[in-house]
């Protein structure tokens, strides 16, 4: 379903310059993937590889060996281990973290009981603020791992653009959220960030994941919620659209993180609130020009092939 109003926006976004050179053009981190889920950071990193100059991709180990096996499809990007990525932090344009992350129980962080998991969860920022890096890389369970990465980073790192997804989602604490940030939860998602305000049930309308209640989150926090769904809600503290289109193909595992990967491919050079709801118009006219080749009979793969083809015709033709 077209949308004039967004497509004028859409071709506002940047396009590289003729004269322009390698890195000038956006670089992203991404930070993802675990043993459980290996294929959703990967979805992200291809759409973004074909969209930014540079990608910088963190996963696991194991993950990190498929990527570098990928290197024929993956040319413009490095691959970096956990324990150098705060180095990428620094000089990247944007950090995707969460696609394929795990996340932890919450009783084991409503009750730590290790060395690991800290003394309890009244004392975790001030834990955080001394504890290293390489401490939290040491931690085996991968779901404690992202909750403890995730609150680490975001806090060391207010200023830069950040887009959070999936896992990291889940985990993260509200109050860490840095200012214009991307949050692209699906309904499930928003309800347990919704559940970890207390404010919220004084705030709310009573009807689940009203735009209202998507408002007041984004404007309490000052981020873009880019709620994903049959018609896609992306909020600010000052604005609201709706995005329709799609299909039920779209459905798929992987879609939402090939969505993950373009929201932040384009917000390494193009305002939040423009990347969230440039990203859901072209996700969802992607899925659509594949139903017209392929019916509801495509996966995450053929959608994040599609993506730069139906840029093409929203930027170029």
């Amino acid at each position: 379903m077209k949308n004039k109003k967004i497509e004028e926006i859409i071709k506002k976004l940047y396009i590289p310059a003729n004269d322009s050179h390698k890195g000038k053009n956006g670089r992203l981190l991404i930070i993802g993937g675990s043993h459980l889920f290996h294929a959703a950071s990967l979805w992200a990193l291809k759409v973004a590889s074909r969209i930014v100059d540079l990608v910088h991709y963190s996963s696991i180990e194991e993950n990190n060996k498929i990527v570098q096996g990928l290197k024929e499809e993956f040319r413009d990007g490095i691959v970096v281990s956990r324990s150098e990525i705060e180095s990428y932090i620094e000089e990247d344009d944007c950090i995707l973290i969460g696609p394929g992350m795990l996340r932890a129980e919450n009783s084991k962080l409503k009750t730590p009981a290790s060395a690991e998991a800290s003394a309890g969860r009244q004392n975790l920022k001030l834990q955080l603020k001394i504890q290293k890096l390489e401490d939290i890389l040491k931690l085996k369970d991968e779901g404690m791992q992202t909750y403890y990465l995730t609150k680490y980073l975001l806090q060391k790192y207010p200023k830069k653009k950040w887009t959070i997804d999936a896992g990291a989602l889940q985990m993260i604490d509200p109050e860490d959220i840095p200012e214009n940030s991307i949050l692209t939860p699906h309904k499930k998602e928003l309800d347990l960030l919704k559940a970890k305000i207390p404010s919220f049930a004084k705030a709310s309308t009573g009807k689940q994941n009203s735009k209202e209640d998507i408002k007041y989150f984004a404007d309490k926090y000052n981020c873009i919620i880019l709620l994903k769904g049959k018609e896609d809600i992306v909020a600010s503290k000052d604005k609201i659209e709706e995005i329709a289109g799609g299909n039920a193909g779209m459905t798929k595992g992987g879609t939402g993180d090939v969505l993950a990967g373009l929201v932040a491919a384009l917000y390494c050079k193009n305002d939040a609130f423009v990347s969230a709801i440039t990203a859901s118009y072209i996700n969802k006219q992607a899925g659509e020009e594949l139903y017209k080749k392929m019916g509801l009979w495509f996966n995450a793969s053929d959608l994040a092939d599609q993506i730069p083809m139906t840029m093409k015709r929203l930027l170029l033709d």
